[in-house]
């Protein structure tokens, strides 16, 4: 077999020539088998697994079978055994006709691995038909003048058997005029002639009754009989003639019925009756008999049938003229069938393997043979597949193919391929044969889940309730059927100090967190961990993603006053000289709130005081101030109730009391007495008033100092235990506070404030004095 690759200037094909008459076969060949016709089904032919040197269940697990291009399997291979038994009887004469030796081919395919070899089934004839004349009697007219060894053909016996079972010798019942003589056509088929030995007399013997016994060569031999009639005729001494002992003819297959094949002519110098010529096909065969005819005045031969090239390539016949007197003559018609284009290639599909995983290397998907039963030209065929297909066609042994794939497929690209093998031969007009094929992939895990975000971001308010979905993370996976199932996970977190056990959960199958107890903006502002996703692939593939959580602030705490002390066992009251102008600064309120942002942005109001108007609290910074000048009518002690509200919602506040008290002079030492002292105790000295009044601003010094070095004491060892203060963020109302860094006071005054947190719910704070 020849291979031929040819290209087409639009699509690029892949294009596989051969010629079924020559190829150098990649194996040697089986058999051949034998096999006699009429065998009874089951019978042993041979044992291929020995011809194979194949063990015992060798055959079977290469997955061994048989294909017969045609559609009846004759034989069947049994794949435990090795053996390879008659499937059903054999008719040799059904099969083959007169075709010598008998030959089936069949080839014997194994697919793991792929191995194809080529054997052939020759079937032996058995003498199971007896020779049969097509006529029964046959009538000669033989004129009396006619010379001695003068030769008379007579019609053959038919026998569908073959070799030495056809038919090899004709006798006839004893004669004294005649002899009988066994003549070899061709085409192998043996006819008799009749010699005449004796004179004949018309008048003393008119007629002649013969028995023609043909024989067969099988063993015991089996014969068939014909009556021949000899008429003895008046003399005819002029036998027609041929103008050409042979005509050979062309005739196309495609030819209709009725078609003019030839036209013969003899011609006999005789005159009246023993002129006149008629003309018959002489001894033709079955099938020539059905498939030519001819006209008895003209000589015209004729199609009775149409002609097949594939079926019968070429007919030989013998035409015989006979004029009135019953004389012959004889000439061989030799028709030679064209070839034509009629037959499209057949494509027989041996192996298929669908589905194919992916990421496999280069892999056999499918087995098939082409034939055409056309010759020549019209037998040659190319085949080709598209050219975007990730396959390639190769030639195998003989008239097979194999389908393979080029490079590893991807089921993520492309979950399933129709392939088109188109065969076409090389005949004018050409004839194509399609061949579809669907080839699906199938999945390998070979790709890890993604995520739909890198990291996530998550906001979940304080005070929240338990089991609370705080949000959800998707990954999605390429792969389909189980190698696409992801389960989601935690990951350890990287800070070991984390318990993220107890603060999250994840919905294994839907990627759902919930927070599993309340969160606190105070204790815990963000944290992070991270999140896996795997899918149920063998091995599983996995991937993560960060996930950060952002803790809301909600307002759940009230701000605290530092300034004044509320849990002091005096209270603590500011002097005033009553030659204050207006706006003198009395005292300043000083409170923070554990929220943040706008919850802990903070505004001072007055609520109440004992003479309203003499005093007012700026909004923004808490500041107490006089209102107006001081007379001397004014009480000397006041008292003022001052409100801090933070921005949350709902708002939260807390109040605090100041005293104030109105002296005369810095000079006069002052001890504040309680409310319910007696009325002479405001005439006491300004002397005292000054004394307890420096005596007091030295021991606040003093308590600054020790607070200070406290504080910082209590910050490096307890860094992650105590509260900060609270700074509130961002651009502040005009009628709140910031209580962080220098604050909102005038350029006079500067405070430092720090809050311990305790379960007595009492604080420290350090109260600087002020830079002049």
């Amino acid at each position: 077999m020849e291979i031929g690759w040819m290209r087409n200037r639009r699509p690029r094909q892949v294009l596989l020539f051969f010629v079924l008459l020559s190829m150098s076969v990649s194996r040697a060949d089986l058999g051949p088998y034998s096999v006699v016709e009429e065998t009874e089904r089951g019978s042993v032919v041979a044992n291929l697994g020995k011809d194979l040197g194949l063990e015992v269940g060798e055959m079977s697990t290469r997955g061994a079978r048989i294909i017969f291009q045609e559609s009846k399997q004759h034989l069947q291979l049994k794949v435990q055994t090795g053996d390879l038994v008659i499937n059903e009887k054999v008719d040799r004469e059904e099969l083959c006709g007169p075709t010598e030796p008998c030959v089936l081919h069949f080839q014997v395919l194994l697919e793991k691995p792929l191995e194809v070899y080529q054997a052939e089934l020759r079937v032996k004839d058995i003498n199971d038909h007896s020779p049969v004349f097509t006529e029964r009697e046959i009538t000669l007219k033989i004129p009396e003048n006619s010379p001695l060894e003068n030769v008379f053909p007579l019609n053959n016996a038919l026998d569908l058997d073959v070799g030495n079972n056809t038919v090899q010798n004709y006798k006839i019942s004893p004669s004294s005029h005649f002899r009988i003589l066994t003549r070899q056509r061709s085409d192998g088929r043996k006819y008799p002639e009749l010699v005449l030995a004796k004179e004949l007399d018309r008048e003393e013997e008119p007629e002649l009754r013969l028995t023609l016994i043909a024989l067969d060569g099988g063993s015991p031999p089996r014969s068939g009989t014909a009556q021949v009639l000899v008429e003895v005729v008046d003399i005819n001494d002029n036998a027609p003639e041929f103008q050409q002992p042979v005509y050979k003819v062309q005739v196309p297959e495609n030819s209709q019925v009725g078609s003019l094949v030839a036209t013969v002519s003899a011609r006999d110098v005789d005159s009246g009756t023993n002129g006149e010529i008629s003309y018959t096909l002489f001894q033709p065969s079955e099938d020539t008999g059905k498939t030519l005819e001819v006209n008895p005045m003209t000589g015209e031969i004729r199609l009775r049938k149409q002609v097949d090239f594939e079926t019968v390539p070429s007919y030989e016949v013998d035409i015989k003229a006979t004029d009135g007197g019953g004389l012959s003559g004889k000439c061989t018609l030799l028709l030679q069938v064209m070839d034509i284009n009629d037959n499209p290639p057949k494509v027989t599909l041996s192996a298929l393997t669908s589905p194919i995983p992916e990421n496999s290397p280069e892999m056999v998907v499918a087995v098939f043979s082409v034939s055409d039963p056309d010759s020549g030209t019209n037998g040659k065929t190319i085949s080709s597949i598209q050219e975007d297909l990730p396959f390639v066609l190769k030639p195998s042994n003989k008239n097979f193919y194999t389908l393979a794939t080029k490079r590893e497929l991807d089921r993520e690209e492309r979950t399933e391929y129709n392939v088109m093998i188109t065969v076409t031969d090389l005949g004018t007009p050409r004839l194509t044969t399609e061949l579809n094929l669907t080839v699906m992939v199938s999945d390998v895990n070979d790709n890890a889940p993604t995520f739909t975000q890198a990291s996530y971001t998550l906001f979940v308010r304080e005070n929240n309730s338990p089991a609370l979905h705080i949000g959800t993370i998707s990954a999605t996976d390429r792969d389909a059927g189980t190698n696409a199932l992801i389960t989601y996970s935690l990951l350890p977190p990287r800070d070991p100090q984390l318990a993220l056990a107890s603060l999250v959960s994840i919905n294994t199958d839907n990627g759902q967190l919930f927070a599993l107890r309340a969160l606190d903006y105070e204790a815990l502002r963000a944290f992070e961990f991270r999140v896996g996703a795997t899918d149920r692939g063998s091995p599983a593939l996995s991937s993560e993603a960060l996930v950060r959580v952002l803790v809301l602030d909600a307002n759940d705490n009230a701000p605290f006053v530092l300034y004044p002390l509320q849990n002091a066992s005096a209270p603590c009251t500011e002097l005033v000289p009553r030659a204050a102008e207006a706006g003198y600064l009395v005292s300043k309120v000083v409170a923070v709130d554990g929220d943040a942002g706008q919850n802990a942005w903070l505004s001072y109001q007055l609520l109440k005081a004992t003479e309203p108007g003499l005093f007012s609290v700026w909004a923004h910074n808490g500041e107490v101030r006089t209102a107006r000048l001081l007379g001397e009518r004014d009480a000397p002690r006041h008292r003022l109730l001052v409100q801090v509200r933070d921005n949350g919602e709902p708002p939260l506040s807390a109040s605090v009391t100041l005293h104030v008290l109105l002296v005369d002079g810095f000079s006069q030492p002052y001890l504040p007495l309680p409310e319910v002292a007696p009325e002479r105790a405001q005439a006491d000295s300004l002397t005292v008033y000054l004394v307890i009044a420096l005596a007091s601003v030295s021991s606040l010094f003093l308590f600054s100092v020790l607070v200070l070095v406290g504080v910082r004491l209590c910050r490096r060892g307890r860094a992650a235990s105590l509260g900060r203060c609270s700074v509130p963020e961002g651009h502040f109302p005009g009628h709140l506070v910031d209580v962080s860094g220098m604050g909102t006071l005038s350029q006079s005054y500067q405070y430092e404030v720090c809050l311990t947190g305790g379960a007595s719910g009492t604080g420290d704070f350090k109260f600087l004095k002020p830079n002049f």
